[in-house]
């Protein structure tokens, strides 16, 4: 299951962002900040206890089933009057949901969180980068497993001078990915792979702002 994975912002930044605003309507999602506990209906609930006794005054919320769909219009209609009455939209979701509510209405959005990462859950409730979106994959040399994210350093040519033991030298609890690398190509009989030199990463290998047109 993929997820963007999101935390919330210090106590201190969303203050400073919501100072000056005296009449707050909250927006959680449904999906997957309800899924890392940072934007369903329990944290909406605390946030706005939060705020309230902060002495802001919520003219309502709402838990949107998906704050990414563009969708989202429709059930935002229906909370009209609450969001009029309000000086800005506090919104505990992924940057894509705080996006796409901003495109619908004409109000100040305010994010909650901070969106980390597109993860997927290995462990219950453990979700690890899987893709950082670099535009050069390299999995078809790597054994599908990829250096970027699985390697703290990002290297594409490894491993480092570091590895010791099959671990990582910045977290020795952390399987060294290019030691992953070589136990998969060797057990596919493709260790000559590793013999290729990858360029230097590509770190713009899609312009900016990105955009695909099918």
């Amino acid at each position: 299951m993929i997820r963007s994975i999101t935390q919330q912002k210090s106590e201190e930044e969303i203050d400073q962002l919501l100072s000056g605003l005296g009449r707050i309507f909250v927006i959680g999602c449904g999906t997957c900040v309800t899924l890392t506990h940072t934007g369903g209906r329990t944290e909406v609930n605390v946030m706005k206890e939060h705020l309230a006794n902060k002495g802001k005054l919520i003219t309502g919320d709402l838990v949107l089933p998906v704050a990414c769909d563009n969708m989202t219009a429709e059930a935002l209609n229906e909370h009209g009057q609450q969001i009029d009455q309000a000086d800005a939209l506090l919104i505990m979701t992924c940057a894509f949901g705080v996006q796409t509510i901003a495109k619908q209405l004409k109000k100040l959005v305010v994010p909650a969180l901070d969106t980390l990462f597109i993860g997927k859950e290995t462990a219950l409730g453990q979700f690890d980068e899987v893709c950082a979106q670099c535009g050069t994959c390299i999995l078809g040399e790597t054994g599908g497993i990829c250096p970027v994210t699985s390697c703290h350093k990002g290297l594409v040519n490894g491993p480092c001078g570091g590895t010791n033991d099959g671990k990582c030298e910045i977290d020795n609890a952390k399987d060294c990915a290019w030691t992953l690398i070589y136990n998969r190509l060797n057990e596919l009989g493709r260790l000559d792979g590793m013999r290729k030199l990858q360029k230097p990463r590509n770190h713009q290998g899609e312009p900016s702002p990105g955009k695909f047109i099918l």
